[in-house]
């Protein structure tokens, strides 16, 4: 009988415990799945403004703009998950440190990727190229087609698809040929010296003023460049829109190679000697990746 009585007592405490446990962690699930709600709506909330935010603000990409606001909106959802454990009794700090060192190996595994998420980051911040322009870095040339966080899409002048890892192209020197609007370009002429210089400088200047595309100011100009004892190099500079700069000058020294098939010299034809061309721009490196389909001008000899 008292045994009986003891197990009574016994079930009855247990059900009160479990009872007042239920009511406990009822309100614990009741205010962490509330939480959890109020949370997801103010990551996603948040996340709308930060993403609106920062596609105001100039020289910000929208691929960036995104990025940062998708990181807002996962920070807000980790901080909401560590609350909600701690509403069931569970130590955040623990909880904490294992997400660090989670992130830590995490980060080490990831290492280079990283590097080109940063990289992208700063090269969607400070814009050395943009869709469309055509760079040249130590060993990547191409055409622009997408800037994204990981890496860079560009298409070679001879119509080959190119990505580069954005690391690749942050730790080195960009020339940009498409940045700026105008640029300068040279022919160089290598010309006997029985032909007469000033005719030559006459005729380049003319074929030089009647190019459309050769921009009036600055003015073209011609000079001797250097001369020895059996020729002279006269140079014809002018500048013409970025965006012309390869139809120019492949046709200006199309041209200077006909004027030179027709003018006639203090010599007979066959006395002259053969004028060399030379395209060059002004650091005298080839310039910039060809158009789509278009070739490179090269050195020419009429």
């Amino acid at each position: 009988m008292d045994q009986a009585s003891e197990f009574v007592v016994a079930t009855r405490a247990a059900l009160a415990q479990l009872s007042a446990l239920a009511v406990q962690y009822s309100f614990s699930a009741v205010g962490a799945i509330v939480l959890l709600i109020l949370g997801w709506m103010a990551a996603g909330l948040i996340s709308r403004w930060a993403h609106r935010g920062l596609s105001r603000i100039h020289g910000i990409d929208a691929t960036l703009s995104q990025f940062f606001s998708n990181i807002i909106r996962y920070a807000i959802l980790v901080l909401v998950v560590v609350m909600v454990l701690g509403q069931f009794g569970v130590q955040t700090a623990s909880v904490l440190a294992a997400l660090g060192a989670i992130g830590l190996a995490v980060g080490l595994a990831l290492q280079g990727t990283l590097q080109n998420i940063a990289a992208g980051i700063m090269l969607l911040v400070l814009r050395p190229f943009r869709v469309g322009e055509s760079i040249e870095t130590g060993s990547v040339t191409g055409t622009i087609v997408d800037v994204g966080l990981f890496a860079t899409e560009l298409r070679t002048a001879d119509g080959i698809y190119r990505l580069a890892p954005n690391s690749t192209l942050w730790n080195v020197p960009i020339t940009n040929y498409s940045r700026l609007k105008t640029r300068r370009n040279e022919i160089s002429v290598s010309i006997g010296t029985d032909r007469d210089i000033g005719r030559t400088q006459a005729k380049l200047m003319a074929l030089a003023s009647g190019e459309r595309r050769v921009l009036k100011d600055p003015a073209p100009t011609v000079y001797v460049a250097e001369f020895d004892a059996g020729s002279a190099k006269l140079t014809l500079r002018y500048w013409t829109k970025s965006s012309d700069w390869w139809e120019t000058g492949r046709d200006l020294t199309r041209d200077v190679k006909l004027a030179f098939d027709k003018f006639p010299g203090d010599k007979s034809p066959e006395q002259i000697p053969d004028p060399q061309v030379e395209t060059r721009d002004v650091t005298g490196e080839s310039g910039p990746p060809a158009p789509h389909g278009a070739d490179e001008p090269v050195t020419q000899r009429t």
